[in-house]
């Protein structure tokens, strides 16, 4: 049977209430009459009821996270950001994934809320700004991490890449090679991040003087699939292109084979960026030239945003954070023969 406080006061002779004060070290106990207990209750194996504290305390120490699929390389370190700076406070984890169905999504977050999480982190949000309709009934802060909303607020906050930024630098990496026919292979419609990616390179082709081509953008989903079938349909083109910003790395690693199979050399006639630096971009054949988000960096932050609404009153203000991704250049891309 589970030990109690009780128990614990039986066995030292104190009244429960002395052995409840011991265990949060009350300054009203002294020194030794604390040790004693706590010797006491470490030797009969007790361990707090987190229930029973969550009620008196208001809180449970535990906080949410939301993944869009644990088959994702790239939540793989934001999670380990998560999950270490929760540790390091005190706090533990609870992983829902969402299986990128938004409706999906906020049943994952109302089953959280449900478990009485003190807040919620969201990755790659499919739902973003509708949230803010959902958070008088959700009752906990709400963290959004890689999904901008417009909404921010008393209990909505977000801590993104800069994507604009980030397409930029993409695009003109390939600009600055010598390309001119520069094809963008996006990621999924409904995701901020984008609209985002999309606007970047086309920024980054007006600031060249390079005319904004439809056929040289192909629909994808984020996945590999979408970007082995993009690919031939982009080489299909009386004018084929000669440089390629894909919305991800996971895209780019399925172009990278889709080009194998069609007798394309990378980089020699096509250069290839992504966005992400996922774990495995470094190690492809060739290395992919992409725009690195720090992945670690930016789960600690989330959790540390989350724990700062937490602890302060929902009227203190707290900025959104946004994150400048860098360019790292390895030999997916080479200047245009």
């Amino acid at each position: 049977m589970r030990v109690s406080i009780k128990d614990i006061a039986r066995a030292a002779g104190v009244s429960h209430s002395t052995v409840s004060r011991a265990l949060s070290d009350s300054p009203l106990i002294t020194a030794e009459t604390k040790a004693q207990i706590k010797r006491i209750a470490r030797e009969m194996g007790y361990t707090p009821d987190a229930r029973a504290r969550s009620l008196v305390m208001g809180e449970t120490r535990t906080v949410g996270v939301v993944v869009t699929t644990i088959a994702d390389p790239f939540m793989a370190p934001v999670v380990q950001g998560i999950e270490s700076t929760a540790y390091e406070n005190g706090y533990s984890v609870i992983l829902a994934s969402a299986n990128s169905d938004p409706a999906r999504e906020l049943a994952a977050v109302e089953m959280l809320q449900s478990k009485r999480v003190d807040g919620v982190i969201v990755t790659a949000s499919r739902v973003g700004a509708l949230y803010q309709d959902h958070l008088g009934r959700i009752g906990v802060p709400v963290v959004l991490l890689n999904n901008h909303s417009e909404q921010s607020g008393r209990y909505l906050y977000t801590v993104t890449v800069d994507n604009q930024h980030g397409a930029r630098l993409a695009t003109q990496h390939l600009i600055e090679l010598g390309h001119r026919r520069i094809a963008y292979i996006a990621g999924p419609a409904d995701h901020s991040s984008n609209a985002g990616r999309m606007e970047g390179y086309r920024q980054a082709l007006t600031e060249a003087g390079i005319p904004f081509i439809s056929d040289l953008v192909a629909q994808g989903d984020g996945k590999m699939d979408a970007g082995m079938r993009a690919l031939p349909a982009l080489m299909d083109l009386a004018e084929r292109p000669t440089g390629l910003f894909c919305y991800n790395d996971m895209t780019a690693i399925g172009v990278l084979r889709a080009a194998r199979q069609l007798g394309i050399d990378v980089p020699r006639d096509l250069s290839i960026v992504g966005f992400d630096d996922i774990a495995f971009a470094s190690f492809i054949t060739p290395p992919l030239t992409t725009i690195a988000q720090p992945q670690f960096e930016m789960g600690q932050q989330a959790m540390q945003m989350l724990l700062t609404r937490i602890r302060q009153s929902p009227d203190a203000p707290i900025s959104d954070i946004l994150i400048e991704g860098k360019l790292i250049v390895r030999e997916s891309t080479r200047r245009r023969a």
